[in-house]
């Protein structure tokens, strides 16, 4: 009896050791597997992928769709073009293309490829106005099979810059596209990036896997995940249970979860964070052109100006990881080194000014009024970024302080943009192109209704200010372009239609153990290429 209990209980002690060595092994498997895989959280889906459209997330696209040149912090340098000439007159660029690249559906990539992309982002005029180079392009010249040429109706000094951006000016396999046309959708979505674009479930996830045959080596971090989660809480469980490795400020500056959750992961000791240089300047935009709501009027703007206090927005909503902005661009910008009128912080200031514009102070935690109205208007944060919404609150209260009153109304990052684009808000968050498309790409968006036309339409000087915006992108005299830049940042300065916050950064939080983490000269994209595992 005794030997047989001893027989039962070593078979039992077996079954729990082998249980638990399976568990070691179903855990050193999984351990392995997340070696080759990064899962990103992110609080939105990746929406359409169609790269000459712009519902789509730009760090997806990235990965997958590639332009002629790129953007580095030493200028322009070739990409899927080898090289380029440029014309004495300006208006003709000949570039010559790489002959060992094809689109994920093995499509070679060539001259012919190159124009039918651009040619279907050209008939969809409207859709790009935002964009100067799109009003410029005459011609799309197929030379040989690996020569073709980009003919401009006018010099146009941007053009490689533009042509550098994550869309719209990156190529998809002619398989993909409809009729010969990609404004109604596409297809497939094959580029020619380290990225294949291979599974996608609205709303959850979707799955990118290395090209094994991309013309510049495969990336070694074969899958990537992006995964969809609410931002704050859950993704912060999300990250502390393995779910998701890897969080990063995202296209539109939404925030997965804040400064205070990710140092705490930080402190944990599994997670890294690291940040690029200071990319763009997050901002408060004011509707001028609302005629019937105070925001119209400069006096009110300049005091909501005054109101903000920048310093303690970036010492305890950033814990000083994004520095105070007083200017649209930093004067690390190109241009953008120019004596502007200074505005602190100076709640003061900001009652004189109102006074001074009519606006009278009732009793304690009332608006103000002039001629019967009230002075009150709405703010429009991402109610997928916490950042934004405590930004709104603590705004929200300093207002009140001077007698503005501040509806704070958060929505999803695709119905800011339309109303931006509509017109339909008094005030909304949102930030600069960033650095390596400033000042020209945020500037030449003052024109387009798509993005900050209604911003400056109704300033007193809109049309000289227009005139100046359309002489500049054309000037090929460095000193006048100068000039020029100059007077439409105090202009806009001036009338305080951008109301700068912060000069924000990519963060990354992501495995101690991942390496390669660095960053491109713009907010849009990361290169997920050059990360490895160690």
């Amino acid at each position: 009896m005794k030997r047989k209990t001893v027989i039962i209980w070593m078979f039992l002690c077996t079954m729990a050791l082998l249980a638990g060595c399976g568990e070691t092994n179903q855990e050193n498997k999984s351990a392995s597997a997340v070696q080759e895989e990064l899962i990103y959280a992110t609080a939105k889906d990746i929406h359409d992928m169609n790269p000459h459209l712009y519902t789509g997330s730009m760090p997806a696209q990235g990965m997958v769709y590639e332009s002629l040149v790129e953007n580095t912090k030493e200028g322009i340098k070739p990409l899927l073009a080898e090289s380029w000439d440029l014309s004495e007159d300006g208006r003709t660029y000949t570039f010559h293309l790489r002959k060992d690249v094809k689109f994920h559906d093995g499509e070679p990539f060539n001259a012919e490829a190159v124009k039918l992309n651009i040619d279907a982002v050209q008939r969809n005029a409207e859709k790009h106005a935002w964009i100067k180079l799109s009003s410029k392009i005459k011609n799309v010249k197929v030379v040989d099979e690996y020569t073709v040429q980009l003919i401009l109706s006018e010099a146009y000094y941007p053009t490689l810059v533009e042509l550098s951006m994550t869309r719209p000016y990156v190529f998809l396999s002619p398989k993909d596209f409809i009729q010969g046309e990609t404004k109604d959708g596409v297809n497939g979505h094959n580029g020619t990036g380290p990225y294949k674009f291979t599974e996608h479930k609205i709303d959850e996830y979707a799955v990118f896997t290395a090209n094994e045959e991309y013309w510049n080596g495969p990336p070694k971090i074969k899958k990537i995940t992006a995964k969809v989660l609410p931002a704050g809480e859950t993704t912060f469980l999300a990250m502390q249970k393995g779910e998701v490795n890897f969080v990063f400020t995202d296209d539109r500056g939404a925030d997965s979860i804040d400064v205070q959750a990710m140092n705490q992961l930080v402190d944990a000791g599994t997670y890294q964070l690291v940040r690029s240089e200071a990319m763009n300047t997050k901002m408060i935009v004011a509707n001028s052109s609302k005629s019937d709501s105070p925001v119209s009027e400069t006096a009110v703007r300049e005091a909501i100006w005054y109101a903000i206090d920048r310093e303690t927005i970036s010492k305890d909503i950033f814990e000083g990881t994004e520095a105070e902005a007083n200017r649209l661009f930093s004067s690390n910008v190109n241009y953008a080194d120019v004596e502007l009128k200074e505005r602190g912080h100076d709640p003061g200031a900001a009652e004189l000014i109102l006074e001074q514009a009519g606006w009278k102070k009732g009793s304690v935690d009332e608006a103000r009024t002039k001629s019967g109205q009230q002075l009150a208007m709405n703010l429009y944060y991402d109610s997928n970024s916490s950042s934004q919404k405590t930004q709104a609150e603590y705004i929200q209260h300093a207002l009140m302080q001077i007698g503005i009153k501040l509806d704070i109304l958060g929505e999803e990052s695709s119905s800011i943009a339309n109303r931006r684009s509509t017109g339909d808000y008094e005030l909304l968050f949102n930030q600069t192109w960033g650095l390596a498309y400033d000042p020209q790409s945020t500037i030449a968006a003052f024109t387009s209704e798509a993005s900050y036309l209604h911003t400056t339409k109704g300033i007193a000087e809109a049309d000289h200010l227009y005139d100046r915006i359309r002489q500049v992108m054309v000037s090929t005299d460095e000193e006048a372009r100068k000039a020029l830049y100059a007077e439409i940042m105090r202009t806009v300065h001036d009338e305080a239609v951008f109301i700068p916050i912060s000069s924000g950064s990519v963060t990354v939080l992501a495995p101690k153990n991942l390496k390669g983490i660095t960053f491109k000269q713009t907010q849009f994209e990361l290169p997920f290429e050059q990360m490895y595992f160690e």
